[in-house]
């Protein structure tokens, strides 16, 4: 009896020895550098890394790991609680030859990269306003941001390196070519960067953003240039709603039963007109171009391209549209959405909510 005791004795221990052991080298492996084979690292294999004020060790071990500069978020946080190291909040010039030891040593010390700047790009504005930004970011003209981002040779390399850039951009009708697939958020560049490096981070950025819904985009019977159309349309007509989706189902049952969009914001893009600049006049209204659905010209079409650079959410419902047979939609001042099937109904709806003192005066 004492023998086999002995023996389950001995064969527990083995096992935890194992266990152990496992433990360590999982551990220890994970704590090491995720490309092991960088040694020299360059300019492309730099990432600007933010630590902000009050951001939390768990916060700060999050980002590392959506940043790809490090292998296991588990070994990070053993890693921290048993050093306790002090991270100092700042921009950090980091990449994934450095071991988690090396990255947080060098926020300890608070080894900041100090020739940076922070850019917020914001969901809904159009590419001229982005441009305004690199402009009195970066000290470059204006002018000559657009040229570079309208240049044909530039857009065609482009192409060949994104996979959602297609031909359509190259369309002449269309006011700027990039407008629509600059993907809104704050970025951190250096001082000095280029203007294709700015758009690169950009394009980079709404890559990521798309590649989820790659599958579904392709499988689609409209393009990615139609999807990011349509969002950049739901971003302006939905801003006050709470269902983007089914904003964006009324718009492909429009289209599918041959009627006009109608949408406003088309409109005064195709005016040139920003929406809280002023009200449009009657013949820019009545203009026919490429963008404004309100004309009879554009029945049953979308515009030739994007209206401003949606946020994600808009992107998302254009992607997947909630599935319904509405036509209209009207939101009131509480973000409540309501959907209706006629014209008579949905003028009810707003008589209904100007009456309850639910209209959003917009």
């Amino acid at each position: 009896m004492k023998k086999k005791i002995l023996i389950i004795l001995g064969i527990i221990l083995v096992l935890i020895v194992i266990a152990s052991v496992g433990l360590v080298v999982f551990y220890k492996t994970n704590l090491e550098a995720v490309d092991n084979n960088l040694k020299e690292v360059t300019d492309q294999d730099v990432v600007l890394f933010v630590v902000n004020s009050g951001d939390s060790t768990k916060t700060i071990i999050d980002n590392l790991e959506k940043a790809g500069l490090i292998k296991n978020k588990y070994a990070a946080y053993a890693y921290l609680k048993l050093h306790h190291a002090s991270l100092q909040a700042g921009t950090y010039e980091l990449n994934k030859g450095m071991s988690f030891s090396d990255i947080i040593d060098k926020m300890a010390a608070g080894d900041i990269a100090n020739n940076t700047v922070t850019v917020t790009f914001i969901e809904g504005k159009r590419l001229v306003n982005y441009v305004k930004i690199i402009s009195s970011n970066f000290g470059y003209s204006e002018e000559e941001i657009l040229t570079k981002m309208n240049d044909k040779e530039y857009l065609k390399g482009l192409i060949d390196e994104y996979w959602f850039l297609t031909d359509d951009i190259l369309n002449d009708k269309l006011y700027y070519a990039l407008e629509g697939y600059l993907a809104p958020d704050t970025y951190i560049f250096y001082n000095d960067a280029s203007i294709e490096e700015i758009i690169k981070r950009l394009l980079d950025e709404t890559s990521s953003k798309l590649e989820p819904y790659k599958e579904e985009i392709e499988k689609s019977k409209y393009s990615i240039h139609e999807m990011l159309t349509l969002a950049s349309i739901v971003e302006l007509e939905g801003n006050n709603s709470n269902d983007r989706a089914g904003v964006a189902g009324v718009f492909y049952n429009r289209l599918k039963a041959g009627m006009s969009l109608g949408s406003d914001v088309t409109t005064y893009y195709g005016a040139k007109v920003e929406l809280s600049e002023r009200e449009l006049y009657q013949k820019e209204i009545d203009e026919a171009n490429a963008y404004n659905t309100r004309h009879p010209s554009m029945i049953g079409k979308l515009p030739v391209g994007p209206i401003c650079n949606p946020s994600t959410d808009s992107l998302v419902a254009a992607i997947e549209p909630e599935e319904h047979d509405y036509l209209f939609f009207v939101a009131d001042k509480n973000k409540e959405t309501y959907f209706t099937k006629t014209n008579a109904e949905h003028e009810a709806k707003i008589a209904e909510l100007k009456r309850n003192g639910l209209w959003y005066d917009y």
